[in-house]
């Protein structure tokens, strides 16, 4: 059986993960680091489209944020070299307040997809939504089964929540238009990798194949 066969309202969460300004905006984390934000800025029309869907039709929605306590107490210190090195220290000061840490403004969601009031955001200090929060908590309790995951970056959050997600016996469908990277080819290959033996880490489609399902099944 398919992911988009199963798919309800009542069993489904649409995951948003990391549109946040630090990686999506002028002046923050990824712009510091040397990525191109309008190819991380590209699929935001999709998901716009998307979280109107999920929001009309009742699906649970979830937004997730990376990013750290102001005194870096949950900063592995293997990160914040790496972060060092990419030219974007976690901690430093920028022109939305200090890269990837939590209350400040390039912490946030962008403009473009605010969430509800009831809606659920996972501050998470890691790449996977699962890891040292209470995702999964919050799933299991509202009985999802199945996740739409879309949000940046596609080889590295994206992939990570995803591979979590199908590790706790979730049903994954990754919604390809509204996924993102600055590498392209690491894009393809992380979309590419989902569908192997059979659907591996899942199952792919389009913003506009899932919107198609969800209007069938309301």
């Amino acid at each position: 059986m398919s992911v988009l066969s199963e798919l309800h309202p009542a069993n489904g969460a649409l995951l948003l993960i990391d549109m946040q300004r630090d990686f999506c905006a002028p002046g923050g984390y990824a712009e510091q680091a040397g990525l191109d934000i309008q190819r991380l800025r590209a699929p935001i029309p999709a998901q716009q489209a998307l979280l109107a869907a999920a929001r009309s039709y009742g699906l649970l929605v979830v937004h997730t944020r990376e990013g750290h306590r102001s005194d870096l107490s949950d900063l592995p210190d293997w990160k914040r070299r790496r972060a060092e090195r990419s030219g974007a220290p976690i901690g430093q000061s920028g022109p939305m307040g200090r890269l990837l840490i939590r209350g400040e403004p390039g912490h946030d969601l962008i403009d473009e997809l605010q969430p509800l009031d009831g809606e659920p955001v996972i501050d998470k200090p890691g790449y996977s939504a699962f890891a040292h929060t209470d995702l999964e908590l919050l799933l299991r309790n509202r009985g999802v089964s199945c996740l739409l995951i879309a949000g940046v970056t596609t080889e590295v959050c994206v992939s990570s929540t995803l591979r979590a997600g199908i590790d706790l016996g979730f049903s994954c469908l990754t919604v390809s238009d509204a996924c993102a990277s600055p590498h392209p080819e690491l894009h393809a290959a992380a979309l590419q990798m989902i569908g192997v033996e059979g659907g591996i880490f899942g199952e792919l489609c389009s913003s506009a194949e899932l919107i198609r399902k969800l209007e069938a099944a309301a």
